[in-house]
Protein backbone atom coordinates (compact mmCIF):
# COMPACT_ATOMS: atom_id res chain seq x y z
CA UNK A 1 0.00 0.00 0.00
CA UNK A 2 1.59 3.56 -1.31
CA UNK A 3 0.80 6.50 0.46
CA UNK A 4 -1.46 8.29 -1.94
CA UNK A 5 -1.18 12.30 -1.83
CA UNK A 6 -4.98 12.35 -0.90
CA UNK A 7 -5.58 14.26 2.30
CA UNK A 8 -7.69 13.43 5.16
CA UNK A 9 -10.89 15.09 4.30
CA UNK A 10 -12.44 17.72 6.71
CA UNK A 11 -14.67 15.18 8.32
CA UNK A 12 -12.13 13.16 9.86
CA UNK A 13 -10.51 16.50 11.48
CA UNK A 14 -14.53 16.55 13.42
CA UNK A 15 -14.48 13.11 14.32
CA UNK A 16 -10.85 12.99 15.60
CA UNK A 17 -11.03 16.14 17.71
CA UNK A 18 -14.38 14.10 18.77
CA UNK A 19 -12.79 11.54 19.97
CA UNK A 20 -9.97 13.24 21.36
CA UNK A 21 -12.50 14.83 23.70
CA UNK A 22 -14.51 11.57 24.44
CA UNK A 23 -11.35 9.67 25.29
CA UNK A 24 -10.06 12.01 27.45
CA UNK A 25 -13.69 11.83 29.10
CA UNK A 26 -12.76 8.12 29.27
CA UNK A 27 -9.82 8.44 30.64
CA UNK A 28 -11.42 10.57 33.78
CA UNK A 29 -13.60 8.24 34.37
CA UNK A 30 -11.64 5.18 33.95
CA UNK A 31 -9.63 6.27 37.12
CA UNK A 32 -12.45 8.07 39.07
CA UNK A 33 -15.23 5.30 38.94
CA UNK A 34 -12.89 2.16 40.93
CA UNK A 35 -12.22 5.03 43.11
CA UNK A 36 -15.94 6.22 43.64
CA UNK A 37 -16.73 2.54 43.88
CA UNK A 38 -13.80 2.13 46.68
CA UNK A 39 -16.10 4.66 48.94
CA UNK A 40 -19.10 2.92 48.76
CA UNK A 41 -17.39 -0.53 49.39
CA UNK A 42 -14.40 -2.40 50.09
CA UNK A 43 -15.71 -5.86 48.50
CA UNK A 44 -13.79 -6.98 46.30
CA UNK A 45 -16.54 -8.93 44.38
CA UNK A 46 -18.69 -5.73 44.15
CA UNK A 47 -16.18 -4.09 43.28
CA UNK A 48 -15.47 -6.44 40.47
CA UNK A 49 -18.85 -6.51 39.40
CA UNK A 50 -18.54 -2.59 38.82
CA UNK A 51 -15.79 -3.61 36.93
CA UNK A 52 -17.54 -6.83 34.53
CA UNK A 53 -20.84 -4.53 34.27
CA UNK A 54 -19.26 -2.34 31.81
CA UNK A 55 -18.12 -5.05 29.20
CA UNK A 56 -21.31 -7.19 29.43
CA UNK A 57 -22.93 -5.82 27.24
CA UNK A 58 -20.38 -7.12 24.31
CA UNK A 59 -20.71 -10.90 25.50
CA UNK A 60 -24.62 -10.54 25.37
CA UNK A 61 -25.29 -8.37 22.25
CA UNK A 62 -22.14 -7.71 20.40
CA UNK A 63 -23.53 -9.25 17.05
CA UNK A 64 -26.90 -8.43 17.19
CA UNK A 65 -25.94 -4.79 18.26
CA UNK A 66 -23.73 -4.90 15.09
CA UNK A 67 -26.84 -6.18 12.86
CA UNK A 68 -28.94 -2.58 14.67
CA UNK A 69 -26.24 -0.71 13.27
CA UNK A 70 -25.80 -2.00 10.12
CA UNK A 71 -29.77 -0.63 9.70
CA UNK A 72 -29.30 2.38 11.23
CA UNK A 73 -27.79 6.04 10.03
CA UNK A 74 -24.12 5.57 11.76
CA UNK A 75 -24.07 8.87 12.05
CA UNK A 76 -27.01 9.58 13.67
CA UNK A 77 -26.13 6.29 15.99
CA UNK A 78 -23.11 7.49 16.93
CA UNK A 79 -24.45 11.49 18.09
CA UNK A 80 -27.64 9.98 20.07
CA UNK A 81 -25.37 7.41 21.90
CA UNK A 82 -23.22 10.01 23.55
CA UNK A 83 -26.09 12.25 24.62
CA UNK A 84 -27.29 9.43 25.68
CA UNK A 85 -24.50 8.60 27.53
CA UNK A 86 -24.24 12.08 28.71
CA UNK A 87 -27.87 11.90 30.00
CA UNK A 88 -26.85 8.42 31.94
CA UNK A 89 -23.53 10.12 33.91
CA UNK A 90 -25.80 13.03 34.93
CA UNK A 91 -27.69 9.82 37.32
CA UNK A 92 -25.16 8.53 39.62
CA UNK A 93 -23.56 12.46 39.51
CA UNK A 94 -26.95 13.62 41.37
CA UNK A 95 -27.28 10.81 43.66
CA UNK A 96 -23.79 11.30 44.51
CA UNK A 97 -23.97 15.14 45.25
CA UNK A 98 -26.95 14.38 47.55
CA UNK A 99 -24.82 11.07 49.50
CA UNK A 100 -27.51 8.38 47.90
CA UNK A 101 -25.29 6.89 45.06
CA UNK A 102 -24.92 2.59 45.78
CA UNK A 103 -22.76 0.05 44.43
CA UNK A 104 -25.74 -1.17 43.16
CA UNK A 105 -26.56 2.12 40.68
CA UNK A 106 -22.59 2.10 39.32
CA UNK A 107 -22.81 -1.61 38.20
CA UNK A 108 -26.08 -0.62 36.33
CA UNK A 109 -24.95 2.69 34.87
CA UNK A 110 -21.30 0.86 34.14
CA UNK A 111 -24.01 -1.70 32.14
CA UNK A 112 -25.84 1.08 30.20
CA UNK A 113 -22.75 3.10 29.53
CA UNK A 114 -20.85 0.00 27.90
CA UNK A 115 -24.54 -0.65 25.72
CA UNK A 116 -23.72 3.12 24.24
CA UNK A 117 -20.35 2.21 23.56
CA UNK A 118 -20.98 -0.84 22.56
CA UNK A 119 -23.25 0.74 19.55
CA UNK A 120 -21.07 4.15 19.50
CA UNK A 121 -18.04 2.16 18.51
CA UNK A 122 -19.21 -0.45 15.96
CA UNK A 123 -21.04 2.40 14.03
CA UNK A 124 -17.85 4.79 14.43
CA UNK A 125 -15.84 1.56 12.91
CA UNK A 126 -18.52 1.44 10.03
CA UNK A 127 -18.59 5.22 9.27
CA UNK A 128 -14.90 5.38 8.95
CA UNK A 129 -14.34 3.72 5.81
CA UNK A 130 -17.17 5.18 4.29
CA UNK A 131 -15.94 8.68 5.19
CA UNK A 132 -13.04 7.67 3.40
CA UNK A 133 -13.98 6.31 0.57
CA UNK A 134 -12.38 2.52 1.62
CA UNK A 135 -9.17 4.12 0.67
CA UNK A 136 -6.53 1.47 2.31
CA UNK A 137 -3.57 4.19 2.53
CA UNK A 138 -6.25 6.88 4.30
CA UNK A 139 -7.84 4.21 6.33
CA UNK A 140 -3.62 3.54 7.90
CA UNK A 141 -2.99 7.38 8.15
CA UNK A 142 -6.82 7.97 10.22
CA UNK A 143 -6.77 4.97 12.28
CA UNK A 144 -3.20 5.37 13.34
CA UNK A 145 -4.14 8.75 15.11
CA UNK A 146 -7.39 8.01 16.26
CA UNK A 147 -5.20 5.17 18.21
CA UNK A 148 -2.11 7.89 19.35
CA UNK A 149 -4.69 10.09 20.35
CA UNK A 150 -6.88 7.71 22.15
CA UNK A 151 -3.64 6.24 24.16
CA UNK A 152 -2.52 9.96 24.82
CA UNK A 153 -5.60 11.03 26.41
CA UNK A 154 -7.28 7.84 27.82
CA UNK A 155 -3.95 6.36 29.00
CA UNK A 156 -1.49 9.70 29.85
CA UNK A 157 -3.85 12.74 30.52
CA UNK A 158 -7.23 11.30 31.61
CA UNK A 159 -6.38 9.27 34.31
CA UNK A 160 -4.33 11.82 36.87
CA UNK A 161 -7.36 14.48 35.83
CA UNK A 162 -10.11 12.09 37.07
CA UNK A 163 -7.88 11.34 40.21
CA UNK A 164 -7.94 15.00 40.72
CA UNK A 165 -11.31 15.73 39.99
CA UNK A 166 -12.43 13.28 42.37
CA UNK A 167 -10.82 15.18 45.31
CA UNK A 168 -13.35 18.10 44.40
CA UNK A 169 -15.86 15.85 45.12
CA UNK A 170 -17.60 13.18 43.98
CA UNK A 171 -20.07 13.97 41.22
CA UNK A 172 -17.13 16.47 39.66
CA UNK A 173 -15.77 13.79 37.49
CA UNK A 174 -19.15 12.37 36.33
CA UNK A 175 -19.82 15.70 35.26
CA UNK A 176 -16.72 16.33 33.56
CA UNK A 177 -17.24 12.84 31.71
CA UNK A 178 -20.80 14.02 30.79
CA UNK A 179 -19.35 17.19 28.93
CA UNK A 180 -17.02 15.39 26.83
CA UNK A 181 -20.32 13.24 25.68
CA UNK A 182 -22.08 16.16 25.01
CA UNK A 183 -19.26 18.28 23.36
CA UNK A 184 -18.70 14.93 21.42
CA UNK A 185 -22.42 14.55 20.07
CA UNK A 186 -22.46 17.89 18.79
CA UNK A 187 -19.39 17.32 16.65
CA UNK A 188 -20.48 14.21 15.76
CA UNK A 189 -23.68 15.41 14.45
CA UNK A 190 -22.10 18.13 12.38
CA UNK A 191 -19.86 15.63 10.37
CA UNK A 192 -20.55 15.36 7.03
CA UNK A 193 -23.17 12.41 5.84
CA UNK A 194 -22.04 9.59 3.55
CA UNK A 195 -24.13 7.31 1.24
CA UNK A 196 -26.02 4.80 3.39
CA UNK A 197 -25.07 1.11 2.63
CA UNK A 198 -27.61 -0.94 -0.34
CA UNK A 199 -30.31 -2.18 1.91
CA UNK A 200 -30.14 -5.98 1.81
CA UNK A 201 -33.22 -8.45 0.77
CA UNK A 202 -35.21 -7.55 4.48
CA UNK A 203 -34.32 -10.36 6.98
CA UNK A 204 -34.68 -11.32 10.79
CA UNK A 205 -32.40 -9.60 12.87
CA UNK A 206 -31.08 -12.66 13.97
CA UNK A 207 -30.75 -13.89 10.84
CA UNK A 208 -28.11 -10.92 9.59
CA UNK A 209 -26.45 -11.11 12.75
CA UNK A 210 -25.75 -14.75 11.95
CA UNK A 211 -24.66 -13.69 8.42
CA UNK A 212 -22.25 -11.27 9.81
CA UNK A 213 -20.61 -13.72 12.29
CA UNK A 214 -20.72 -16.55 9.23
CA UNK A 215 -18.98 -13.59 7.13
CA UNK A 216 -15.85 -13.48 9.35
CA UNK A 217 -15.84 -17.32 10.35
CA UNK A 218 -15.57 -17.88 6.60
CA UNK A 219 -12.93 -15.55 5.14
CA UNK A 220 -9.63 -16.74 5.91
CA UNK A 221 -8.05 -13.20 6.43
CA UNK A 222 -11.29 -12.00 8.40
CA UNK A 223 -10.84 -15.24 10.54
CA UNK A 224 -7.17 -14.70 11.17
CA UNK A 225 -7.62 -10.92 11.83
CA UNK A 226 -9.81 -11.96 14.86
CA UNK A 227 -8.12 -14.14 15.99
CA UNK A 228 -5.31 -12.16 16.75
CA UNK A 229 -7.02 -10.30 19.48
CA UNK A 230 -9.05 -12.47 20.94
CA UNK A 231 -5.73 -15.48 21.24
CA UNK A 232 -3.82 -12.04 22.56
CA UNK A 233 -6.75 -10.84 24.35
CA UNK A 234 -6.10 -14.43 26.57
CA UNK A 235 -2.60 -13.76 26.74
CA UNK A 236 -2.49 -10.21 27.74
CA UNK A 237 -4.97 -10.50 30.63
CA UNK A 238 -3.10 -13.16 32.05
CA UNK A 239 -0.12 -11.33 32.51
CA UNK A 240 -2.34 -8.24 33.27
CA UNK A 241 -4.02 -10.13 36.18
CA UNK A 242 -0.38 -10.65 37.72
CA UNK A 243 1.50 -7.85 36.62
CA UNK A 244 1.86 -6.40 39.95
CA UNK A 245 2.14 -8.98 42.01
CA UNK A 246 4.99 -9.84 39.72
CA UNK A 247 6.51 -6.40 39.69
CA UNK A 248 6.13 -5.77 43.06
CA UNK A 249 7.71 -9.53 44.51
CA UNK A 250 10.41 -10.11 41.47
CA UNK A 251 11.51 -6.69 40.60
CA UNK A 252 10.39 -4.62 43.83
CA UNK A 253 8.63 -2.07 42.19
CA UNK A 254 6.10 -0.11 44.73
CA UNK A 255 3.15 1.67 43.43
CA UNK A 256 4.68 4.72 42.25
CA UNK A 257 7.31 2.50 40.20
CA UNK A 258 4.44 0.45 39.00
CA UNK A 259 3.04 3.55 37.67
CA UNK A 260 6.04 3.95 35.23
CA UNK A 261 6.03 0.64 34.26
CA UNK A 262 2.20 1.24 32.85
CA UNK A 263 3.41 4.60 31.05
CA UNK A 264 5.84 2.78 29.47
CA UNK A 265 3.57 0.15 28.10
CA UNK A 266 1.64 2.92 26.85
CA UNK A 267 4.52 4.85 25.69
CA UNK A 268 5.66 2.07 23.22
CA UNK A 269 1.71 2.15 22.47
CA UNK A 270 1.81 5.64 21.09
CA UNK A 271 4.98 4.66 19.15
CA UNK A 272 3.85 2.19 17.47
CA UNK A 273 0.87 3.63 16.34
CA UNK A 274 3.17 5.95 14.69
CA UNK A 275 4.90 3.86 13.04
CA UNK A 276 2.19 1.33 12.09
CA UNK A 277 1.36 2.58 8.42
CA UNK A 278 5.65 2.86 7.81
CA UNK A 279 5.20 -0.93 8.77
CA UNK A 280 2.89 -1.77 6.29
CA UNK A 281 4.61 -0.04 3.36
CA UNK A 282 7.61 -1.37 3.92
CA UNK A 283 6.89 -5.09 4.61
CA UNK A 284 3.28 -5.31 3.57
CA UNK A 285 0.41 -5.41 5.93
CA UNK A 286 0.23 -9.26 6.03
CA UNK A 287 3.99 -9.38 7.09
CA UNK A 288 3.91 -6.71 9.16
CA UNK A 289 1.14 -8.20 10.98
CA UNK A 290 3.00 -10.94 11.15
CA UNK A 291 6.09 -9.09 12.79
CA UNK A 292 4.15 -7.49 15.24
CA UNK A 293 2.39 -10.81 16.89
CA UNK A 294 6.01 -11.95 17.23
CA UNK A 295 7.47 -8.90 18.57
CA UNK A 296 4.92 -8.95 21.05
CA UNK A 297 5.65 -13.04 22.20
CA UNK A 298 9.12 -12.03 22.57
CA UNK A 299 8.73 -9.14 24.44
CA UNK A 300 6.37 -10.97 27.29
CA UNK A 301 9.15 -13.61 27.00
CA UNK A 302 11.76 -10.43 28.08
CA UNK A 303 9.54 -9.05 30.78
CA UNK A 304 9.16 -12.99 32.23
CA UNK A 305 12.85 -13.48 32.56
CA UNK A 306 13.66 -9.62 33.03
CA UNK A 307 16.17 -9.44 36.23
CA UNK A 308 15.45 -6.04 37.03
CA UNK A 309 12.33 -3.24 36.76
CA UNK A 310 14.35 -1.27 33.63
CA UNK A 311 14.36 -4.21 31.07
CA UNK A 312 11.09 -4.96 32.43
CA UNK A 313 9.82 -1.81 31.08
CA UNK A 314 11.60 -1.93 28.11
CA UNK A 315 10.03 -5.29 27.52
CA UNK A 316 6.42 -3.70 28.34
CA UNK A 317 7.23 -0.64 25.56
CA UNK A 318 8.37 -3.22 23.18
CA UNK A 319 5.26 -5.08 23.78
CA UNK A 320 3.35 -1.76 23.42
CA UNK A 321 5.07 -0.75 20.51
CA UNK A 322 3.85 -3.90 18.76
CA UNK A 323 0.22 -3.45 19.99
CA UNK A 324 -0.36 0.33 19.24
CA UNK A 325 0.91 -0.94 15.13
CA UNK A 326 -1.48 -4.26 15.18
CA UNK A 327 -4.45 -2.31 16.57
CA UNK A 328 -3.76 -0.04 13.40
CA UNK A 329 -2.99 -2.09 10.91
CA UNK A 330 -5.54 -4.51 11.22
CA UNK A 331 -8.89 -2.95 12.01
CA UNK A 332 -7.65 -0.53 8.55
CA UNK A 333 -7.17 -3.47 6.67
CA UNK A 334 -10.46 -4.72 7.65
CA UNK A 335 -12.50 -1.46 7.46
CA UNK A 336 -11.18 -1.36 3.68
CA UNK A 337 -12.04 -5.11 2.41
CA UNK A 338 -15.56 -5.35 4.23
CA UNK A 339 -18.58 -3.98 2.28
CA UNK A 340 -20.41 -1.11 3.90
CA UNK A 341 -23.66 -3.46 4.24
CA UNK A 342 -21.62 -5.94 7.06
CA UNK A 343 -19.48 -3.66 8.38
CA UNK A 344 -21.28 -3.31 11.78
CA UNK A 345 -21.86 -7.02 12.43
CA UNK A 346 -18.54 -7.80 11.01
CA UNK A 347 -16.55 -5.24 13.50
CA UNK A 348 -18.61 -6.74 16.39
CA UNK A 349 -18.11 -10.41 16.21
CA UNK A 350 -14.34 -9.51 15.73
CA UNK A 351 -14.91 -7.48 19.24
CA UNK A 352 -16.90 -9.90 21.03
CA UNK A 353 -14.87 -12.73 20.12
CA UNK A 354 -11.78 -10.72 21.91
CA UNK A 355 -14.17 -9.56 24.32
CA UNK A 356 -15.05 -13.41 25.53
CA UNK A 357 -11.35 -14.04 25.64
CA UNK A 358 -10.92 -11.58 28.21
CA UNK A 359 -12.26 -13.65 31.07
CA UNK A 360 -10.41 -16.86 30.25
CA UNK A 361 -6.88 -14.73 30.34
CA UNK A 362 -7.24 -13.36 33.44
CA UNK A 363 -8.95 -16.63 35.32
CA UNK A 364 -5.71 -18.74 33.44
CA UNK A 365 -3.08 -16.09 34.87
CA UNK A 366 -4.54 -16.55 38.16
CA UNK A 367 -4.37 -20.22 37.75
CA UNK A 368 -0.94 -20.77 36.95
CA UNK A 369 0.48 -17.86 39.48
CA UNK A 370 -1.42 -20.16 41.86
CA UNK A 371 -0.70 -23.67 40.94
CA UNK A 372 2.87 -23.04 40.01
CA UNK A 373 4.86 -19.72 39.78
CA UNK A 374 4.04 -16.32 39.26
CA UNK A 375 6.23 -16.03 36.10
CA UNK A 376 4.27 -18.94 34.72
CA UNK A 377 1.44 -16.97 33.51
CA UNK A 378 4.04 -14.84 31.72
CA UNK A 379 5.79 -17.34 30.12
CA UNK A 380 2.65 -18.96 29.17
CA UNK A 381 1.38 -16.26 27.45
CA UNK A 382 4.55 -16.03 25.47
CA UNK A 383 4.31 -19.04 23.58
CA UNK A 384 0.88 -18.48 23.59
CA UNK A 385 1.39 -15.84 21.23
CA UNK A 386 4.09 -16.74 19.43
CA UNK A 387 2.27 -20.16 19.04
CA UNK A 388 -0.75 -17.97 17.49
CA UNK A 389 1.89 -15.75 14.90
CA UNK A 390 2.72 -19.50 13.91
CA UNK A 391 -0.87 -20.42 12.98
CA UNK A 392 -2.30 -17.13 11.74
CA UNK A 393 0.60 -16.10 9.71
CA UNK A 394 -0.08 -18.12 6.41
CA UNK A 395 -3.96 -16.71 6.90
CA UNK A 396 -2.82 -13.01 6.71
CA UNK A 397 -0.06 -13.61 4.46
CA UNK A 398 0.74 -10.07 1.90
CA UNK A 399 -0.84 -12.65 -0.97
CA UNK A 400 -4.03 -12.96 1.04
CA UNK A 401 -4.22 -9.02 1.65
CA UNK A 402 -3.39 -7.81 -1.66
CA UNK A 403 -6.11 -10.55 -3.38
CA UNK A 404 -8.41 -9.20 -0.59
CA UNK A 405 -8.00 -5.51 -1.43
CA UNK A 406 -8.24 -6.05 -5.12
CA UNK A 407 -11.66 -8.12 -4.80
CA UNK A 408 -13.23 -5.14 -2.29
CA UNK A 409 -11.98 -2.62 -5.40
CA UNK A 410 -14.91 -0.36 -6.63
CA UNK A 411 -14.37 -1.63 -10.25
CA UNK A 412 -14.66 -5.83 -8.79
CA UNK A 413 -17.35 -7.53 -9.75
CA UNK A 414 -17.66 -9.20 -5.87
CA UNK A 415 -18.01 -5.75 -4.43
CA UNK A 416 -20.91 -4.81 -6.68
CA UNK A 417 -23.42 -7.84 -5.76
CA UNK A 418 -25.39 -5.87 -2.84
CA UNK A 419 -26.58 -8.87 -1.84
CA UNK A 420 -24.06 -11.55 -1.49
CA UNK A 421 -23.17 -12.43 1.94
CA UNK A 422 -20.57 -14.69 1.50
CA UNK A 423 -16.35 -14.14 2.09
CA UNK A 424 -14.83 -12.88 -1.34
CA UNK A 425 -13.55 -16.38 -1.98
CA UNK A 426 -10.24 -16.33 0.37
CA UNK A 427 -11.36 -19.54 2.12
Amino acid sequence: MIAGVRKLPTGFGQLWTAQTVSSLGDGVSHAALPLLALTLTRDPMALAAVTAAGTLPWLLFGVLGGALVDRWDRRRTMWVMDAARAVLLAIPAATAAVDALSIELLAIIAFLLGVGGLFFDTAATAYLPDLLGRDPALLERANSRLRGTQTAMSGFAGPPVGSALLALGRPVPLLADAASFILSALLVRSLPAVPRPVPEIRESLLRQARAGASYVFRDTLLLGLALRPAVGNIAFLAVETVLALFAHDRLGIETYGFGLLLTAEATGGLLGAGIASCLGRRLGTGTALTCTAAVEGLAILGLAAAPNPFVAGLALAVCGAGMGATMVLGPSLRQAIVPARLMGRVASTSRMLAMCAAPVGAFLGGWLATTYDIRTPLYAAAVLLLAMTAVTASMISNRRVEAALHAAAPDHPASMDPVQESAPGLV
